[in-house]
């Protein structure tokens, strides 16, 4: 009972920071996505702290990424010149060769996960990023995006709490159960009905067909973070959140389901 207040309270101060920040203005949501971004990508790299194959030296791996999200970051907010982004590419290729002078047992695995940590943590918090610039939506898209993946979050707990029989992937995550996923899925198809008839009517083909595309991504978000944990032989990514463990942790779904919401609101925009 004391984990679940805990685990209660301290997502509601995580869900209340990014709502009002999205409400409130572009600039602190940008600041406040920003600073997960670098939370996020430090807890990656760390997963490898112990780890006998893969060293990483988390400290330049994190730095390097932060500039390069801060540099397109500053791009998106027409804070720098475009022609930066030059930059970026030489920058990253300098990044791998620096393997040639670590003297490390495995080089090549090192090249994968600073490339990994780039693509799995950066990429979807810049997606972010370019919508909390460019967002003209009735409804706020990212709050809308998050609203449904927090959904999907909570009725799987419940329900996989009270329900749960059968394990969905037990070698990866032996607390997920098929019932969980249902009722967590099923939940977030009501939110996105809900989201549509109460907040923006003339979308609500969009916020169905969006639930729908978030509620699997997000399961499948949760379960890749917990592979990599496993893996990694940790429990959670960090301990910053008390009852959720890191930012990764709570970051999981939006990192897998970011990318493919982003696809399907440019897809959408376009046609309609």
């Amino acid at each position: 009972m004391n984990n679940i207040i805990v685990r209660t309270l301290s997502g509601a101060v995580f869900v209340s920071l990014i709502l009002i920040s999205l409400w409130f203005s572009q600039e602190l949501a940008a600041g406040v996505f920003s600073v997960f971004m670098l939370l996020g990508l430090i807890e990656f790299y760390r997963l490898f702290d112990k780890s006998e194959t893969i060293a990483i030296n988390w400290k330049v791996a994190s730095a390097i990424g932060f500039f390069i999200f801060a540099l397109i970051a500053g791009v998106i907010f027409d804070l720098l010149m475009p022609l930066l982004l030059v930059f970026i590419l030489p920058l990253v290729f300098l990044l791998f060769t620096g393997e040639i002078w670590r003297k490390k047992k495995n080089p090549l695995l090192n090249v994968a996960v600073l490339g990994m940590g780039h693509i799995y943590v950066i990429l979807p918090f810049l997606l972010i990023i370019y919508l909390i610039k460019n967002d003209d939506s009735s409804f706020p898209l990212l709050a809308g995006m998050f609203i449904l993946i927090w959904m999907n979050d909570t009725f799987a707990f419940l329900s996989g709490k009270f329900f749960g029989k059968k394990k969905l992937i037990e070698r990866i995550s032996p607390n997920k159960t098929w019932e969980g996923t249902i009722g967590g899925v099923l939940f977030t198809l009501l939110a996105g009905v809900a989201i549509g008839l109460l907040f923006d009517t003339d979308n609500l083909v969009f916020w169905i067909i969006s639930a729908t595309i978030i509620a699997p991504c997000a399961v499948v978000g949760d379960l890749l973070e917990s592979l990599f944990k496993r893996n990694a032989e940790v429990k959670d990514s960090g301990s910053i959140m008390p009852g959720h463990g890191g930012i990764l942790d709570r970051f999981d779904a939006t990192l897998l389901a970011m990318p493919i919401f982003f696809a399907w609101v440019v897809v959408y925009k376009f046609f309609c």
